[in-house]
């Protein structure tokens, strides 16, 4: 495993813009301190993968903000030779995960995209209540993903994500 230190230096040799990586420590704050509470709540969590994955879940948007910034963000891990886990986790981190079928109309490789492991749905969870380096709540999001291109099992999912990992979301 990569050291923290080691995750941001990614994020900068890569060619990552200052608010992308403002934004992946945000993510990587509140990722650690909501693996901190799960731990605290009887979790088995690997809060260094949490760490380091957090602050790589944006590596793509080196190359593109396009929706598929996670598929090249996981390309590039692997060619980092970064661990399997970690490309995983940037590889499903995009809103609550996208299906096989989601991911096909969105344009992106055939594969299924949704978070699994607790450290996946961590990440996930926590990029999703954060705007920039602002901490928006579920609700927040949610409306802004309605407004522009997100499907109701989407936002389900969202939801569902949020209730099992929520332990330190914001309130409206």
């Amino acid at each position: 495993m990569i050291s923290f230190d080691n995750a941001v230096n990614i994020l900068y040799d890569c060619g990552c813009a200052q608010n992308v990586i403002d934004h992946c420590l945000a993510v990587s704050f509140l990722s650690i301190n909501t693996a901190q509470e799960l731990l605290k709540s009887g979790k088995n969590v690997d809060i260094e993968l949490v760490g380091v994955a957090s602050v790589l879940h944006d590596l793509g948007r080196a190359r593109t903000h396009a929706i598929d910034h996670a598929v090249v963000g996981a390309k590039m891990a692997e060619e980092l030779g970064l661990d399997a886990r970690i490309v995983r986790i940037i590889k499903c981190h995009i809103g609550g995960g996208l299906s096989k079928v989601e991911a096909k109309e969105s344009g992106l490789p055939d594969g299924n995209y949704i978070p699994f492991t607790i450290e996946e749905k961590i990440v996930a969870h926590c990029d999703n209540l954060m705007r920039g380096t602002k901490q928006i709540s579920v609700d927040e999001y949610i409306l802004r993903m309605q407004s522009c291109c997100m499907s109701k099992k989407s936002i389900d999912r969202i939801r569902i994500l949020a209730n099992e990992i929520g332990v330190l979301q914001k309130t409206d």
